[in-house]
């Protein structure tokens, strides 16, 4: 590619430009590449308890920057600034934890062999670790899985959703002042073209992805060719269950949340809500009161509820599929139209009589939208919830926990599943799904695990 090519950011609040970067020629990504994997070739030397020191330190550089960045990626996602600072604040947790536990988790184990032998599995670093990631959570998507390969002792290349950019650049030069060693974490700017390039390259050991199922098909698909090890986090249509024993003041208010949280632009937001007949209308009711009364808004402002949505396109494809539900028969109860004025704004909105074949049954919207679905029974809310192709998260209202607990475990076909709550992650929990919601896991020891050589040493 030649120089000159620019990645722009634009403020999805005013659709005023924000900046420009220029992109990377071919020769200056790749070497990156080998930049990268220089910097690991002495950083996989380091003891763990080293590298666990220069991720506390960027936790905390985080937290040190915290106005700075939130504004940021306020401004470039249109994100509220308080859960702009919640995003923050989970990094920083991340970073601790890891740090903390981290040593632990990648300690050589020590076994006995059936024949009378010895042995122990030891945890090695595989080598430089290629991230393509979304925008809707610019630095918590990064942390994720950067975080946990840097401690395991991998080198970490990062292509970024171009609308974020800022964000991404911010990042990389936090954690060169927390003492991370130059080139180890590098922002590629780049195009989808070159990204394949990066993918095939000798020196990329593995890949992971957040994103939508078929650019986890394509990304699959390459890294495959090239026997490249791929983690992929790829979205969903989350189904949150209200049961007939639910507490139905709190399913409504956290539903509501759940729907609208982050703009209503996060794979593992509630997005189906599977209500049974016997409180279907009594739950109706207010959860559309409540979903009338959230306010779109400068994402600056205290009294705004939700922000813009991320990019114009974004917005447009949103509103085509509310547009084709109602074609196809689903009844809007509040929200819906597209509003006029600056910025890339959409009303929280519920849709009702909805029936399979409509993209707001089997498809994720990714916006303030909300699915209202409604189930026979119990039985037949599970049932309805499993038939999608997703399994990222879900959730269960019940006052019966005991119940709750079985239906998540002998049941939901899902990776996490929250339980009288709505959740984002948790840094020693889980992060992942199955079906077209991908597969592998971050955060924790199995994020850790995910990217190194498990390597079995035995002994006669």
């Amino acid at each position: 590619m030649s120089k000159g090519k620019q990645l722009k950011t634009i403020n999805p609040a005013t659709g005023d430009n924000i900046d420009t970067y220029e992109m990377m020629s071919d020769s200056q990504m790749t070497e990156a590449i080998e930049d990268c994997h220089k910097a690991f070739s002495e950083w996989k030397s380091k003891t763990a308890e080293d590298r666990a020191k220069v991720i506390k330190k960027i936790g905390e550089k985080i937290a040190e920057n915290k106005d700075e960045l939130a504004s940021l990626m306020s401004r470039e996602m249109g994100k509220l600034v308080k859960q702009s600072h919640q995003e923050l604040e989970l990094c920083s947790g991340i970073c601790d934890y890891t740090a903390k536990n981290g040593p632990e988790s990648l300690k050589d184990e020590e076994k006995e062999l059936p024949d009378g032998g010895k042995g122990f599995i030891t945890y090695s670093p595989l080598g430089v670790i290629y991230g393509i990631q979304p925008w809707n959570f610019p630095s918590y998507q990064v942390v994720r899985y950067s975080i946990a390969n840097l401690m395991a002792g991998n080198g970490v290349l990062l292509k970024h959703a171009e609308n974020v950019t800022g964000s991404a650049l911010m990042l990389e030069k936090i954690y060169l002042e927390a003492g991370l060693p130059e080139n180890l974490f590098k922002v590629l700017l780049i195009s989808h073209d070159q990204s394949d390039k990066v993918i095939e390259h000798d020196l990329i050991r593995g890949v992971t992805l957040t994103g939508s199922p078929d650019a986890g098909k394509v990304i699959g698909k390459k890294a495959g060719e090239n026997l490249k090890k791929t983690v992929l986090e790829l979205g969903s249509n989350d189904a949150y269950l209200v049961l007939e024993d639910a507490d139905l003041d709190l399913a409504v208010k956290t539903c509501v949340q759940g729907r609208i949280y982050n703009n209503g632009e996060t794979c593992v937001a509630a997005k189906r809500f599977i209500v049974v007949d016997k409180i279907y209308n009594k739950f109706k009711e207010a959860f559309v009161e409540q979903m009338s009364a959230v306010k779109a808004g400068d994402p600056t402002k205290e009294d705004s509820d939700i922000g813009p949505m991320a990019r114009e396109d974004l917005r447009d494809e949103l509103h085509e599929q509310v547009e084709e539900s109602v074609k196809k028969g689903a009844k809007i109860l509040c929200g819906g139209k597209m509003p006029e004025g600056k910025g890339f704004f959409y009303p929280a909105t519920v849709l009702d009589e909805l029936e399979p074949g409509m993209p707001a049954y089997d498809d994720e919207l990714f916006g303030p939208v909300a699915s209202l679905i409604k189930a026979k029974d119990d039985e037949d809310a599970m049932r309805i919830a499993n038939s999608s192709r997703f399994g990222l998260g879900g959730g269960i209202f019940s006052k019966n926990e005991e119940k709750a607990r079985e239906l998540a475990k002998y049941h939901f076909d899902t990776g996490m599943v929250f339980i009288n709550s709505f959740g984002l992650a948790k840094p020693n929990m889980p992060f992942g799904g199955v079906k077209d919601s991908g597969y592998g896991r971050e955060h924790g020891t199995f994020g850790l695990h995910e990217f190194v050589n498990v390597k079995a040493v035995m002994f006669a």
